[in-house]
């Protein structure tokens, strides 16, 4: 049984409460570029993105993310304008359906659209570092905001990553960008943290998060976001391509929930849905 979850106060999104410590939530991704690492970009239309979402919803989704630009290693950045063309109108489709919607941007104008379409979450790569007027546009927004953790940017991020210790590291580097954005006037009860799987870190560093993301949790004081889904890690260990990795991905997800995760990112909601509904009854009694 993992120890008793440090409590946390609710997050408002929109109309929504998410209570953390209740239950693993469930965020189903929507990919709208033509070159996701998994093979499910949609290539910004919005009627397919539209009809994922709601099989999402059917399957146990209780958060759209919404992306236009990919971040995979090697990743080369999208131009403002097409990242906007592709993420707008889904979002403002999708923010009809009943749960709440995250816009995954690095970009202010991208999370100011996406917000005024009926989002309200920034899930930003960056954790509001790398565009000051990020900043002003969550305030002004009143949005919730989630911080990964990415060494370097996706074109250099897996260009030989060291640290001394990768759960102190990454944890220390939320807990730093967490408080600058408190200074500036976002409310802690509006913030997530992500540790970034595989944003900057090799095999064995992924493996040392998954496990420890309580560490992390306890160290920000912040609920945690997880997203292992058919990421590479999985693939070294299991030896299998990124179609193939639905099983290990369930795994990852297992022992993020024993591990006291908050939300888990995932591509294939139906299977992640179930996984984490019953590791929640296993170990959240």
């Amino acid at each position: 049984m993992m120890p008793s979850p440090l409590p946390l106060p609710p997050m408002q999104l929109g109309d929504h409460v998410l209570e953390w410590g209740t239950r693993t939530f469930v965020m189903g991704i929507i990919n709208t570029t033509p070159d996701s690492f998994s093979g499910d970009g949609l290539a910004g239309s919005v009627e397919a993105a539209v009809a994922q979402a709601e099989r999402m919803i059917r399957e146990g989704a209780d958060i759209l993310d919404v992306g236009g630009e990919s971040t995979r290693p090697g990743a080369e950045p999208v131009p403002e304008d097409e990242e906007l063309r592709r993420t707008a109108p889904v979002v403002a489709a999708m923010s009809r359906l009943g749960v709440p919607v995250s816009i995954d941007t690095r970009r202010a104008a991208v999370a100011d659209a996406a917000l005024s379409a009926g989002a309200s979450l920034i899930n930003d790569v960056t954790a509001l570092s790398e565009e000051p007027d990020m900043v002003s546009v969550a305030l002004r927004h009143e949005a919730g905001i989630c911080l990964m953790h990415m060494r370097g940017e996706p074109r250099t991020m897996q260009d030989a990553p060291e640290y001394d210790d990768v759960v102190r590291g990454v944890a220390d580097y939320l807990r730093q960008r967490a408080e600058v954005l408190a200074d500036a006037g976002i409310p802690y009860q509006r913030m997530l943290v992500d540790p970034g799987i595989g944003f900057g870190k090799t095999l064995d560093h992924n493996l040392d998060l998954m496990n420890n993301l309580d560490v992390i949790r306890e160290r920000c004081k912040l609920p945690v976001l997880v997203g292992p889904s058919r990421k590479s890690f999985i693939g070294r260990v299991l030896d299998l391509p990124v179609e193939q990795r639905i099983f290990g991905t369930a795994a990852a997800v297992a022992v993020a929930v024993a591990r006291g995760a908050d939300v888990v990112r995932v591509h294939d909601v139906a299977e992640i849905a179930q996984t984490a509904r019953l590791a929640d009854a296993i170990v959240r009694r």
